[in-house]
C-alpha cells in the first residue's frame, strides 16, 4: 500500500510530535502553522512548510489538523479549502459544540471528517504513542491504517463522526481531576509540615498509584513546569468539559473546581501560556 500524503496544519507542541512520528514512518507530509518558523524548524525531517493552508493541502489525501480550539480549526479549514471527497482528520480538542460545528464544516466542504482527538502529550506524540479516539465512517479505516499507525500505540473506534470528541471529554475530565489531586495532596502535605514527596512515595505501586500522578508530581515539588500541557490549554478544555457537563446533564461542581484552580494559578504564574498544567499546584 502506498502512504497517503499528509497535509498537517498546526505544528505547535503537539503537531511538531505528529509530524515527526509520521515522518519516521516515511510517511510524505507537507505541514503549515501560523508562525511559519514552527513549520521551518520540522523541515529537517523531510517534510515541507507550505506558506499557506491551502498551499499545504494541495495534492494530500489526508488533512491532519491540530489547532487550538475549534474557532481555529474552522478558520483554518476555510482558507485550506481541501478539494471535496479529502479525508479530513480532526485531531484537535474540540468539545461536544465544535465537534458538531467541524461536522458541518465537513458536510458543507464536501470533506470525510475523521473526528480523531488524542490521549497523550508532548512525548507521546514525539514518539508515536498518543492514543487516538476515532470516529467517522468505517471505509476509511483501512486507509488511515499507516498514518494512525504512526502517530499511536493505539486506535479506538467509538463510534460515527462526533464520538471521538465526546469520548475525550470524559478522558480529559479524568485526567484533570489526577491532576488536580496530586496537586491538593503535595499542597496539603507541604501545609502540614511533612515531605510532599513522601506522598508519592506512599502510593507508589499500589491501587491508588498513576505514573500520571509522578510525572506531574515531580514537576509540582520542582517548582520546574516545562510545557507538556499547558495551563491555558488545559483552562480551554475544563471550559469544554464544562460545557459538555451541562449537555449531559451532570453536575458541573468538580470540573468547577478544578477550573477555579487552573484560573487561580494562571493568576499566580508570570505567563500562564509558558507552564504546564502541572503549575495548578500554584492555584492552591
Amino acid at each position: 500500500m502506498t502512504n497517503p500524503v499528509v497535509a498537517v496544519l498546526g505544528t505547535g507542541t503537539m503537531g511538531a510530535g505528529m509530524v515527526r512520528s509520521l515522518r519516521r514512518a516515511g510517511i510524505p507530509v507537507q505541514m503549515w502553522n501560523r508562525d511559519p518558523a514552527r513549520a521551518q524548524a520540522l523541515t529537517g525531517t523531510g517534510a515541507t512548510a507550505a506558506g499557506s493552508p491551502a498551499e499545504a493541502v494541495a495534492g494530500a489525501d489526508v488533512v491532519l489538523t491540530m489547532l487550538f480550539d475549534a474557532d481555529a480549526v474552522v478558520d483554518v479549514l476555510r482558507q485550506a479549502a481541501p478539494p471535496a471527497g479529502t479525508t479530513w482528520l480532526q485531531c484537535s480538542t474540540v468539545g461536544v459544540e465544535g465537534a458538531d460545528r467541524t461536522a458541518a464544516l465537513a458536510d458543507e466542504l464536501g470533506l470525510v471528517l475523521v473526528d480523531c482527538p488524542v490521549l497523550g502529550t508532548r512525548q507521546p506524540a514525539e514518539q508515536g504513542a498518543l492514543v487516538l479516539l476515532a470516529s467517522g465512517p468505517e471505509h476509511t479505516r483501512q486507509g488511515l491504517a499507516p498514518v494512525l499507525d504512526a502517530l499511536g500505540s493505539r486506535t479506538l473506534w467509538v463510534g460515527e463522526a462526533g464520538a471521538g470528541s465526546r469520548l475525550k471529554m470524559a478522558c480529559n475530565a479524568w485526567l484533570f481531576m489526577v491532576t488536580a489531586g496530586a496537586a491538593q495532596s503535595i499542597a496539603l502535605a507541604r501545609g502540614l509540615g511533612v515531605d510532599p514527596a513522601d506522598f508519592l512515595s506512599a502510593i507508589a505501586g499500589g491501587p491508588l498509584d498513576t505514573p500520571y500522578a509522578h510525572v506531574k508530581g515531580a514537576q509540582m515539588l520542582s517548582g520546574e513546569h516545562p510545557v507538556s500541557f499547558g495551563l491555558t490549554g488545559a483552562a480551554k478544555d475544563a471550559r469544554l468539559i464544562r460545557a459538555a457537563l451541562r449537555t449531559a446533564g451532570v453536575s458541573d461542581r468538580l470540573d468547577a473546581a478544578v477550573l477555579a484552580t487552573m484560573d487561580a494559578a494562571a493568576a499566580a504564574v508570570d505567563d500562564p501560556a509558558a507552564v504546564d498544567v502541572s503549575a495548578i499546584v500554584a492555584g492552591l
